[in-house]
Formats: structure tokens, sequence, C-alpha cells
């Protein structure tokens, strides 16, 4: 009989006795006796419990390189957007001058010109207009100023007298002139402090004609050497993305340059009508004026053509009030005529903007890259515009109120819808 242990437990099983079970081993081994349910094994122990080191996740150490990585990645590229900010807008310039002119040189490439001498006439054609609208607007601004400051007394009392006559006013011509030529005047002092602009704007007009300069030489390699680059970059390509590349080249060429040529005829229509109206009207400079508004009108979309008329009606209002109210109704009329009779007809074989479409791409190409962004922005829209609508099918559409353009009744009484204007 088994010695009282003075302990109410149980008797624990003798592991030497044969049919006793052996204790579980534990995880260090024979010896050890491992956890008991949901009870660590330092307290079946009954020892002291061991630290275990904390390690950190696998995942930390590369997340930690890879965030600085893109740390160090985003300020090199944003230095460097800084710095070649001006070579990248010189070159998305570029492209859209030589996606504009490449039509006419591969007309006269097909005619047995060489590449390089039809891409050198045509852009030195394209930069001799350009100088010269700029030349005649620089001139006619330059003398208007200079007549104005000249005969300041006159145009002074005349514009009083046509106010007091037909707005019931009482001004009087000598206390405003006195007022106009007051050497501490606030019109004097805003005269001297432009006096100190020459310098500046002399400094940026060479700035200006170099880079235009670069435009050039850049489009012209485009376009010279455009069969050559491309034959490089369709040699990496498998030959069904060779036709997909090459296809979207070719119409990327293709609207982009008729859109632009199609403003450019529109520009000249209404530079030729604006001339003779000018002339006939006795407005002073009648053809820099007609140039300035046919090219600021096409493109700068929707509010160009209110832009453009606001320096002839000024100048014809400085020499006659009634020449300027000739030359703002005309310019209202012919906005009309242009948009429902020429407009339509001229852009039928190339492409036309929806005026929402237009102004939103100027509005958006303006705050990204300013004023060069604004115009940029028309001939971009058309070269993606035509580009979309070049992918996928197209099906025939239903009848229906919502889609139709109008209703045009048949001899039969028959309603149909109309097809759309132009």
């Amino acid at each position: 009989m088994p010695a009282d242990s003075g302990s109410d437990a149980p008797d624990a099983p003798d592991a030497t006795h044969p049919g006793a079970t052996p204790p579980a081993p534990g995880p260090d081994g024979p010896g050890t006796t491992g956890p008991v349910g949901d009870v660590p094994r330092d307290v079946v122990l009954g020892g002291p419990a061991t630290p275990v080191p904390r390690r950190l996740p696998g995942w930390v150490v590369p997340a930690a390189v890879i965030f600085w990585l893109g740390y160090l990645v985003t300020v090199l590229a944003q230095y460097l957007w800084e710095r070649l900010f001006t070579l990248v807008l010189l070159l998305l310039v570029s492209l859209f001058v030589a996606l504009a002119v490449e039509p006419g040189v591969n007309r006269l490439a097909r005619r047995g010109w060489r590449r390089g001498r039809a891409t050198a006439l045509i852009l030195f054609g394209v930069t001799g207009g350009f100088f010269a609208f700029a030349a005649a607007i620089g001139t006619l601004v330059g003398t208007q100023v200079a007549e104005l400051l000249q005969n300041s007394e006159t145009y002074i009392t005349d514009t009083v007298d046509f106010l007091n006559d037909n707005f019931g006013t009482n001004l009087d011509p000598a206390q405003v002139i006195v007022q106009f030529t007051d050497p501490s005047g606030p019109v004097q002092e805003f005269i001297r402090s432009q006096q100190d602009e020459v310098f500046r704007l002399s400094v940026q007009a060479i700035g200006v004609i170099l880079q235009v300069f670069a435009v050039l030489l850049f489009a012209f390699y485009l376009v010279a050497d455009g069969p050559k680059m491309r034959r490089s970059i369709c040699s990496r390509l498998r030959p069904e993305r060779q036709v997909q590349v090459l296809r979207t080249w070719d119409l990327a060429i293709t609207k982009t340059g008729g859109y632009l040529y199609s403003r450019a005829l529109l520009a000249l229509l209404s530079a030729l009508f604006h001339w003779i109206v000018f002339q006939s009207a006795g407005v002073p400079a009648p053809i820099p004026l007609a140039l300035w508004v046919g090219f600021v009108s096409q493109f700068l979309p929707v509010v160009g053509t209110y832009l453009a008329g606001i320096l002839p009606v000024l100048i014809a209002f400085l020499d006659s009030p009634l020449k300027a109210f000739v030359v703002l109704g005309f310019i209202i009329v012919y906005q009309q005529v242009e948009n429902y009779y020429f407009s339509p007809r001229i852009t039928a074989r190339t492409m036309e903007l929806h005026p929402a479409v237009a102004f939103g791409s100027a509005i958006g190409g303006a705050f990204v890259l300013g004023a060069v962004g604004a115009v940029l922005a028309l001939p971009a829209a058309a070269m993606v515009q035509a580009i979309v609508s070049s992918w996928g099918s197209r099906h025939a559409v239903i009848d229906d109120p919502l889609i139709d353009f109008g209703v045009v009744r048949g001899r039969s009484g028959s309603a149909g819808p109309a097809a759309p204007p132009g």
C-alpha cells in the first residue's frame, strides 16, 4: 500500500510501471513536456517564461527601399522637367508643325521632289508668312501708339464731343486734356513706367526668334527623315502592329494637316473680305488689320472672333465712331456667314471640331502650357478625334425624336429625319 503523502490529489502513475502511459515529449525533445491544452509549456513545467526576440516582417525593408527610391526618382524627374520644359515644349510644337507640313511634302515628293528640298521650301514659306504677319501687326501697333501720343489732344476733343452729343454728358475737353498731359498724372506715369520694358521686350523677341528656328530645325528632320524614322520604329514591331502604327500615323498626318489647312484657308478668306470692308470704310492700315482678324479668329476658337475685332474697332473709333460701328457690324455679320456657309464646305473634306470641344481643348491647353498650349490644343484635339473615330465599327442609327436634326415633310406628307447641316 502506498504511503500517504498528505495530499488529496490522486496518485500519479508510475512511469516505471508496465501499464503506465509515458508522458508526451515536449517540442524540445524527450524529457520535456509540451503545453496542455491552451496552457503554455513553461506553466506546465513550472519554470519562468523565456523571452522570444521580436523580428521585423520581411516586407518592411523592401518597402522602405522602394519608398525612398520612388522619392528620389520623383525629385529627379521634377528637376529634369523644370530644366527641360522648354525643350519638351519645342519638340511638341515641332511635332505638330511636322504633321501639318508633311501632306504638302508628300505631294511634292510624289512629283519627283527630294524630301529635304520640299520640306525646306514649305517651312521657309510658313516662316516667311509668320514673320511678315508679326512685322505688320507690330508696325501697326507702334504706328498707332505714336500717332495717338502725337495727336492726343485732337483725339481727346473728338471723343469728348462724341460722348457729349450722343450720351448727354457734360465733359470739358480742356480739363480732360490737362489731366492727360499732367506730368504727375496717372497717364504720364503709366507711359514712363512702360519705357523701361522696351529692353526686356527686345530680349524676349530675340529669344522667341531663336526658339522659332529651333522648332523649324526639329520639324525639318522629322519630315525630311520621316520614312527612315518610321522604318526604324516598325522594324521592332510585329507585322500586324506595323500596320496599326502606320495606319494611325497616316491618319494623324492627314487629319491634323487637313485641319490646319482648312483653318488657314478660312483665315485667308476672312482676311480678304475684311480687307475689302476696311479699305472701303477708310480704316487706317486695312491690310494688317484684316490679317489680324482673319488669323486670330480662326486659330482661337469661339472667342477668337471677338478678341480679334477689338483692335480694328478701337483703331476705327479713334478715327471716326461711325467707322467703328461699321466695322463692328461687318465682323458680326461675316461671322454668321462663315459659320453657315464657308466653314461647312471647306471643312467637309478635312475635319471640323465641335465648338464646345474646341473651346474646352483651348482652355485645357492654356492651363497646361499657356498660350502655346491654347494654339496646339486645336490640332491635338483634331488628331485625337480622328484616331478615336477610326476605332470600332459603325452601325445604323434607329429613328428616334431625340436624335433627329429636324422633320422634313415630303410630297406624300411623310415625315423623316433631316440631314445634318453642312
